[in-house]
């Protein structure tokens, strides 16, 4: 049984989403105290979190940061607030997704049952051994870690699964399409400018581990990926 953790202070709302997420065979817990989400979190080991922008003591940016510290489950933030700089701090600060209010719960259901098949269902290709090697850089998929010799990164999900393609397909151009279309299930729901804040989280990653522009931008068709460290044997 997965468990969604719930972190939103309107409890009429909290009441609703967990009503309908039960009836989906869902575990749910909603935060209790709103200065200490990580500890309640740590307790609960959810498989996926919901969370507010919006809340008491520290705001939800604040608490995304705090959980990606801690782990790469999937967290979609639940807000009122619309702007596009919005859902770009959202996606800044670790989150995989962002839903503005009010919202249908069916698509609540089906980006949660999407973001939990990507990070533990079939997408993620369970007991097989998926990593992706070129020279000493090395992707594990199913462990979320970009590794350089003996220097390591996390990554969130998503961020796998972009590295994931860009290294299969080294030098060549992955169109921003294909990637979209690897990231969500469903277009629709995509604001575009998401892709630019993922891969510049990428590079971000990449450079943690000192590798510096090996993603190229390529104008009106996508990025590719060059080999910018060292070679290997």
């Amino acid at each position: 049984m997965f468990k969604i953790f719930i972190v939103e202070d309107d409890r009429q709302l909290v009441r609703l989403l967990e009503d309908h997420l039960r009836r989906f065979g869902f575990e749910t817990r909603s935060v209790e105290k709103f200065d200490s989400v990580l500890a309640e979190f740590n307790e609960f080991a959810p498989h996926l979190v919901l969370l507010d922008v919006n809340l008491p003591s520290f705001d939800g940016y604040y608490w995304c940061r705090q959980i990606r510290s801690k782990s790469t489950c999937p967290v979609l933030f639940i807000s009122a607030r619309d702007g596009k700089m919005d859902q770009v701090m959202a996606l800044e600060n670790g989150a995989d997704d962002y839903i503005t209010k009010p919202f249908d719960y069916e698509i609540v259901t089906a980006k949660i049952n999407s973001q939990l098949r990507r990070a533990y269902g079939s997408y993620a290709s369970p007991g097989s051994d998926r990593t992706v090697t070129i020279g000493e850089l090395t992707l594990d998929v199913e462990r979320l870690t970009l590794s350089l010799a003996e220097n390591q990164v996390e990554l969130s999900h998503t961020e796998a699964i972009i590295l994931d393609e860009l290294m299969k397909k080294l030098e060549r151009v992955v169109s921003r399409d294909s990637l979209l279309e690897k990231i969500w299930d469903d277009q629709a729901f995509v604001d575009d400018n998401t892709l630019n804040v993922y891969i510049t989280r990428v590079r971000k990653k990449l450079a943690a581990l000192h590798i510096d522009r090996a993603i190229q931008t390529v104008r009106g068709q996508g990025y590719r990926l060059l080999q910018t460290w060292g070679k290997g044997e």
